[in-house]
């Protein structure tokens, strides 16, 4: 496990159209919480059972499904 890293995230083209059609209050939060996946694994997320590397965590009404590549210090929002 790498902790003291910083990941790049990057969102996948329908989970970003899933975050443009949120209502603004909405979107700010999960933007926030983007910001700070930058350090994924100190983030209490749920891993998703018979998955490797996927997480899930709720904000508001909505979850944000996400898989780190911890060989490249890559996070992928898969969606919103």
């Amino acid at each position: 496990m790498v902790s003291n890293q910083f990941f790049e995230v990057f969102l996948l083209p329908v989970a970003a159209k899933e975050l443009k059609r949120l209502p603004k209050k909405v979107q700010k939060k999960i933007r926030e919480f983007l910001v700070k996946l930058n350090q994924p694994y100190i983030i209490s997320a749920k891993k998703m059972k018979g998955t490797e590397n996927t997480y899930r965590i709720r904000i508001g009404d909505y979850q944000v499904l996400y898989k780190i590549y911890t060989d490249e210090l890559i996070v992928v929002i898969k969606k919103i």
